[in-house]
Parts: C-alpha cells; sequence; structure tokens
C-alpha cells in the first residue's frame, strides 16, 4: 500500500486522535481537528455520525446522536474532511464508520468520494475480517488502507487472520468492552498481548480505548507502535474547549517522546 499512514509509522510512534464531525457542529468540529494537528496530532481518526453506535462509550454515544440529530451525513463529513486535508496535506485521514453507511452507498462509491475528499484509510469496528474481503479490495484499489481491531480475547488464529487484513497498522483495543477513559489500564495484559500481536504479524500496532493521560501514553509506548485517544477529545470537543484540547494532545505527546 505504502500510503501516508505506513509514512508516518515509517517516521515515528504517532498520536492518533479521534473527533466526531459534525460535533457539535460542523465549524466546531473543524476547528476540533485544525486544533488537533496544530497541537502535535500526527494522525486524525474522524468519527462518521451513526444512529447505533455499538462500540462505542457515552461520551461518543452522545456526540454520534448531537450530530446524527443535526442531519450531519458522509457527505458532511467528506466536505470536512476535504477541507482539513487542503490545509494539512501531510496528515493521514483515517474514516471510522460502521459499515452501514457504506452499505448505504455502496461500497464503491463510498470508498470513491472518502478517497477524492482526503480520507486515507478506513476502520469499521461492526465489519468482521470475514466478511471483509470484497471491502478490503475496493478499498486498496483506491489506495485506501483497512484497519482492524483486535482485542484482548483475540487468539493466535484470529490474530493470524487481523494481520492479513489489516493494513498500515492493527488496531489493539486495550480493555473489552467499549471506549471512554479509564485510570488504570491492565498493563501486564497489554504488553504480553501487543509483543504477541506484533511477532505473529509483523504488523505496526496502535493501542486505543481508555487512554487519557500522559503516563497512558509512556507506558503504552514502551511495548506498542502508536497510541490512540478518542473519549478524551470528544469530551473536550462537546465543550467547545480548544484550549484544553491542545493542553491534552501536548501532555500526551510528551508521553510519547
Amino acid at each position: 500500500m505504502g500510503n501516508l499512514i505506513e509514512k508516518v509509522f515509517e517516521q515515528k510512534k504517532p498520536l492518533i486522535c479521534y473527533f466526531m464531525a459534525g460535533y457539535p457542529s460542523v465549524e466546531k468540529s473543524l476547528k476540533t481537528a485544525e486544533t488537533l494537528i496544530e497541537a502535535g496530532a500526527d494522525i486524525l481518526e474522524v468519527g462518521i455520525p451513526f444512529s447505533d453506535p455499538v462500540a462505542d462509550g457515552p461520551t461518543i454515544q452522545v456526540a454520534h446522536e448531537k450530530a446524527v440529530k443535526d442531519g450531519i451525513t458522509p457527505v458532511n463529513v467528506f466536505e470536512l474532511t476535504r477541507n482539513i486535508k487542503e490545509k494539512f496535506p501531510d496528515i493521514p485521514l483515517i474514516a471510522m464508520t460502521y459499515y452501514n453507511p457504506i452499505f448505504v452507498v455502496g461500497e464503491e462509491k463510498f470508498c470513491k468520494q472518502a478517497k477524492e475528499n482526503g480520507i486515507d484509510g478506513f476502520i469499521v469496528p461492526d465489519l468482521p475480517p470475514e466478511e471483509a474481503g470484497e471491502f478490503k479490495k475496493i478499498a486498496n484499489s483506491f489506495g485506501l488502507s483497512t484497519v482492524f481491531l483486535l482485542a484482548p480475547t483475540s487468539n493466535e488464529e484470529r490474530i493470524k487472520i487481523i494481520g492479513k487484513m489489516s493494513d498500515g497498522f492493527i488496531y489493539y483495543v486495550s480493555l473489552t468492552g467499549i471506549t471512554g477513559e479509564r485510570e488504570q489500564l491492565p498493563w501486564e495484559e497489554l504488553k504480553e498481548k501487543v509483543s504477541q500481536i506484533k511477532k505473529i504479524t509483523g504488523k505496526k500496532v496502535a493501542v486505543g480505548f481508555g487512554v487519557s493521560k500522559k503516563e497512558h501514553v509512556k507506558k503504552i509506548s514502551e511495548v506498542a507502535d502508536g497510541v490512540i485517544v478518542g473519549s478524551a477529545v470528544v469530551k473536550l470537543q462537546g465543550k467547545s474547549d480548544f484550549e484544553g484540547i491542545e493542553k491534552l494532545v501536548k501532555q500526551l505527546k510528551e508521553g510519547l517522546r
């Protein structure tokens, strides 16, 4: 593939920040994205609002609900990503979407629109790798990566399957359950699992779910190749607290050094 996402992982251990497109408004979500990048985020995960976000915790669910209620569609999201990419051409943008919006638009059309509007790859949490072959083929044909998730409960067989399907990096979910900030992360298990995944797949591994502190980032980056933060950003995004977002990103980046 060799696209922007892989390029960033080759250069550094990236801080990957998730934000919700269109929340609390389109303008404010654009300002959130700009603030994240200017404060030091290396890759952005762009949440596409959906009515039934099963993998997300309360903070991100609220963001989905508000954006859906405001009528934010993938078309609005792609307008937003085009704006971001025009201003920051070197920052990879990964669309995090549930499968339903892709299905409704059609896989090929969705990938084409995404590519034309600055998207570099996809994370589709409710699309199992066993059913993702066709989508991956189409996405890859547009030069788009498909990133898959592994959980603490994933066995060796599953790790091998995801290793084959995931481009750029593998998203390791540090906790079983839904997204959200946590005080403590299960360090021993995390260390063991990330090492196992890297050994089996030979792929880069980024860790997300529950990450909100510099200490988390510091520990995770000892074993992983990148760190993902979501709920902590979205919480501040909902309050339009751009200073808070800037402070958070700078603190988390310190943990990566």
